[in-house]
């Protein structure tokens, strides 16, 4: 069982923890992360394109000219496909499902495979205490240097939603935060460095997360709405 060095927040080392080898050290499966991370991004897809057919098209309700007799092919609309101006044919309608399925047992084995990646590069970091008395993005900056994160991006996993630790990272671009329910296979491979918080990954070693991220985020870019969501989910629990 793989051991890491256990940080506190003003990055000094107070022990280690070990990582569970069923999620931090199994064989990485490069294609099921592929097709997990393309779901995810697919998913994302909103599906609202659309273009106006002939039928929509605002004009061309008179026949440009006579059937026969001009020389010329026939036409029946100046709104046909062909025509300047005209309809699309075959155009998207707005109503596009771009969803893939992706059944448990592969989303398990992608997710996994991404963590036991991390690992392996030294890019797992485990903190005993991350939460913050108030939102202070001074005090976020200074934890981020104090584990020498520099200017990489960073998944943050909490155990439970937090409002002053969301609000403190949430002006941060290259920091995401995640509860550990909502660990997925896309954040951790957009981002090199995972933080996990000491009780978030004792969620994972015991066995408490048998799913192992079935409710990821919608990827989306330049995002912070689920941020938001853990500001919120922090409210409430106040």
């Amino acid at each position: 069982m793989p051991k890491i060095a256990l940080h506190n927040r003003d990055g000094s080392s107070s022990g280690t923890v070990d990582l569970d080898d069923a999620v931090f050290d199994v064989e990485v499966n490069v294609p099921a992360m592929h097709q997990v991370v393309t779901a995810q991004l697919a998913a994302a897809r909103a599906g609202t394109s659309k273009t106006k057919s002939r039928g929509e098209v605002r004009g061309g309700g008179k026949k440009p000219w006579r059937q026969k007799g001009t020389g010329r092919a026939r036409q029946g609309s100046i709104r046909s496909p062909q025509w300047s101006g005209g309809g699309v044919a075959h155009g998207p309608t707005g109503e596009q499902n771009h969803v893939k399925r992706v059944n448990k047992k592969l989303k398990r084995v992608a997710l996994r495979s991404a963590l036991s990646d991390r690992a392996r590069s030294g890019d797992v970091r485990v903190v005993d205490d991350l939460v913050f008395d108030a939102p202070r993005t001074k005090d976020a900056l200074a934890f981020l240097d104090a584990l020498e994160i520099g200017t990489r991006r960073a998944l943050i996993v909490l155990a439970s939603p937090d409002q002053a630790t969301g609000r403190s990272f949430r002006n941060l671009g290259r920091v995401h935060l995640l509860t550990v329910d909502q660990l997925n296979t896309y954040d951790v491979l957009v981002s090199d460095v995972v933080i996990f918080q000491r009780t978030a990954l004792e969620h994972i070693g015991k066995g408490s997360r048998p799913d192992l991220g079935q409710r990821g985020r919608r990827p989306s870019a330049g995002s912070r709405s689920d941020d938001a969501d853990l500001v919120q989910s922090g409210r409430e629990q106040q």
